[in-house]
């Protein structure tokens, strides 16, 4: 099932179950979505429950907020996390924290869910990857998922759950397909071990799995084994699972496709260290993206950020140098 299809199915099945679900958003209705992701959704259900709204971030954020107080399950879509920007009052100030300010009583079950990352020479203001400024905010739950089967059942629970959720997609991952399957009891909360080993935990999230994946097979063949583990919750981050994996391999590589600084990296960096220093053999490696806004130039754009030949270097030199 493409990426893509299967947010949709599970938009499709949360309506279908509780007419509370609304879908708000710039050309989610007639249109299907700029990215196809609400296709045939504005016929099934109507204009009542898939409303196209003016281009206007922060009244898409702050409409949904409302509709959420008053008792239903908005899902807005901002065409591209980008734009998120001009929604941060009504994210930070009001979806962030209504509930705990009210002391429970007011109720937020609302998604917000984006696109974000860099796809194919979409340029600096397109390109960006902005996780770790709403993984910093309290009072949001931040999901992402790398394929089909973790994106349905990831945004069927965040629609399900009495919190504000930041759902975040990549704009590369929406055409790609992937086998499909329903799993009992999923818990995003939970990290996946997506590959076992014994020399390195390596840790992404979003597209960067994928490369990480294919030059951990690269890595295999020079004798190097790597554990790699996928966050699809990024606020609250699982770090037992990664305090685990690191028990074991003793060395820990977070790889992300935001710039290096400030980033999801430096965080799972610094809580290692703080709880498992005695355990490590080598400080943490982060492959992240450069300190740049992202090219439109395609070879300066692959530049930019990590890709499987480039993590797979990386971390080779790396390992070699720590004693794999």
């Amino acid at each position: 099932m493409l990426y893509r299809d299967a947010i949709n199915l599970a938009l499709d099945h949360a309506m279908q179950v509780d007419p509370r679900v609304i879908i708000l958003g710039e050309d989610v209705g007639f249109y299907g979505g700029n990215y196809k992701v609400t296709d045939g959704l504005f016929a099934k259900y109507g204009e009542k429950r898939v409303i196209d709204t003016p281009i206007a971030e922060n009244s898409i954020v702050g409409t949904a907020i409302g509709m959420a107080m008053m008792g239903l399950r908005p899902v807005a879509e901002i065409m591209t996390a980008n734009f998120s920007m001009l929604a941060m009052d009504q994210i930070v100030n009001n979806m962030a924290k209504l509930r705990y300010m009210s002391g429970g009583k007011i109720a937020l079950p609302m998604v917000v869910r984006m696109p974000q990352g860099v796809g194919r020479q979409l340029a600096a203001q397109h390109s960006q990857s902005l996780e770790h400024m709403f993984a910093s905010i309290p009072g949001l739950y931040v999901f992402c998922s790398s394929d089909a089967t973790g994106a349905y059942h990831t945004t069927l629970y965040a629609i399900r759950l009495d919190d504000p959720v930041i759902l975040l997609e990549h704009v590369l991952l929406y055409p790609m397909d992937f086998e499909f399957y329903k799993v009992e009891n999923f818990d995003p909360f939970k990290a996946r071990i997506l590959r076992e080993g014994k020399d390195i935990t390596v840790v992404s999230y979003l597209k960067m799995v994928h490369d990480v994946l294919r030059a951990c097979e690269n890595l295999e063949k020079d004798g190097i084994s790597c554990e790699v583990i996928e966050l699809i919750s990024l606020r609250p981050i699982d770090f037992e699972t990664i305090y685990s994996s690191v028990k074991k391999t003793k060395r820990l590589v977070v790889v992300y496709e935001a710039p290096k600084s400030f980033g999801l990296g430096a965080e799972i960096s610094a809580r290692v260290c703080e709880e498992m220093f005695y355990f490590l053999d080598a400080p943490p490696l982060r492959i992240a993206g450069e300190e740049v806004p992202i090219p439109y130039n395609r070879k300066l754009e692959l530049s930019a950020i990590p890709t499987q030949e480039s993590i797979y270097r990386q971390m080779l030199s790396w390992g070699k140098g720590h004693g794999l």
